[in-house]
C-alpha cells in the first residue's frame, strides 16, 4: 500500500511578479505561450531534487522554462513539445542562456511525447533525475489583454493546430490518458529513485464546476507506478508581513467577481498545487 503523502510544505515562488521573473531572461515572445510555468517555482524544484551536472527532462516544455532554469543551475536540461512554433521559441531561450553564460546545457525536441523514446537521445535513458512539467488545463487560458476602442481584447491566450496532437483539445478523458502515456514513458528515462514534479492547480470551467486536476493527475501518476512523496504548495502571490498578496490578473479577479454575485463562494486562486512523486 501507497503511503500517504506528508504534510503539505509551501513554496514561496511568486514573491517576484511573473514578468519580473522572465525580464531578460527570456526572449520577449516568451509571453506568446499561453501556459507558462513560473521561473521561479522550476527553480526551486530543480534545485531541491537534483544536483549540478543532473539531466532534468521536460515532456511538454512549451516556451522552454525547464531547461533555461536547469541550464542557469548548471543542469542539463532536455525538453519536448508536439507544436514547433513552441520548440522554436524554447530553442530561442535556450540559446539566450547559453549567450548569458549559464554553465549548463540545454536541447529541444519536437514531437508527441507519448513517443518520448524515439525522440530523445538513447544516451539519456535511465539517467534522468528529474521530469518537471505541467500539462495544459484546456485549450485557452487568460493570456494578454488590450484595450481597444472596442473593448477589451484577449490576445496568446490559445494553444495551436488542433491537429497538432495538444492535448489541450481532446477533452478531459484524452488528456488524463494522454498525460498516463507521457507519465510512463517518463519513467523509463528516469534512474532508478529519480523524482517526477508535476505543476497544476483545479480549473473551474463553469462558475460551479470544479475539477480537481491535482487530484486526478496524481491518481494518473500512481497508476504508471509513481510513488507518492509530497503535495506542496508554490505561491502564485507574494507573502507581506504574514499576509497574502494576490497577483491576480483582471480576468480572474471579475470571474471571482461574477460568481460571488450569483452566490457561489469562489476564491482567487493563489498557489499551483505541486505534486512530488519518485520512481522506485
Amino acid at each position: 500500500m501507497v503511503e500517504p503523502m506528508p504534510v503539505t510544505s509551501v513554496w514561496l515562488t511568486c514573491q517576484q511578479p511573473a514578468r519580473d521573473q522572465r525580464r531578460g531572461r527570456y526572449v520577449s515572445a516568451t509571453s506568446s505561450h499561453p501556459g507558462k510555468m513560473l521561473p521561479h517555482l522550476a527553480a526551486h524544484a530543480i534545485g531541491a531534487y537534483t544536483a549540478a551536472g543532473d539531466l532534468v527532462f521536460d515532456p511538454m516544455c512549451g516556451s522552454g522554462t525547464t531547461m533555461v532554469e536547469a541550464m542557469h543551475l548548471g543542469r542539463q536540461g532536455i525538453g519536448i513539445d508536439v507544436e514547433p512554433r513552441f520548440t522554436a521559441l524554447a530553442a530561442a531561450n535556450v540559446a539566450l542562456a547559453a549567450s548569458q553564460g549559464a554553465a549548463g546545457s540545454g536541447q529541444v525536441f519536437t514531437g508527441d511525447a507519448t513517443g518520448l523514446l524515439d525522440l530523445v537521445p538513447a544516451s539519456v535513458v535511465g539517467r534522468v533525475a528529474l521530469v518537471l512539467t505541467s500539462p495544459p488545463y484546456g485549450r485557452g487560458t487568460h493570456g494578454l489583454v488590450r484595450f481597444t476602442s472596442s473593448g477589451v481584447r484577449k490576445r496568446h491566450h490559445l494553444y495551436g493546430d488542433r491537429e497538432a496532437g495538444n492535448l489541450a483539445y481532446g477533452g478531459w478523458s484524452r488528456l488524463f490518458d494522454g498525460f498516463a502515456a507521457i507519465l510512463a514513458a517518463s519513467c523509463q528515462v528516469l534512474r532508478p529513485g529519480g523524482f517526477v514534479v508535476i505543476s497544476c492547480r483545479p480549473v473551474r470551467r463553469q462558475r460551479d464546476d470544479l475539477i480537481d486536476l491535482p487530484g486526478e493527475l496524481l491518481a494518473v501518476a500512481r497508476s504508471v507506478g509513481l510513488l507518492p512523496v509530497q503535495r506542496c504548495a508554490a505561491m502564485l502571490a507574494a507573502v507581506r508581513d504574514g499576509r497574502i498578496v494576490h497577483r491576480a490578473n483582471m480576468f480572474g479577479l471579475l470571474a471571482v467577481r461574477r460568481a460571488r454575485d450569483e452566490g457561489i463562494p469562489v476564491h482567487l486562486v493563489a498557489h499551483e498545487d505541486v505534486l512530488v512523486l519518485r520512481r522506485s
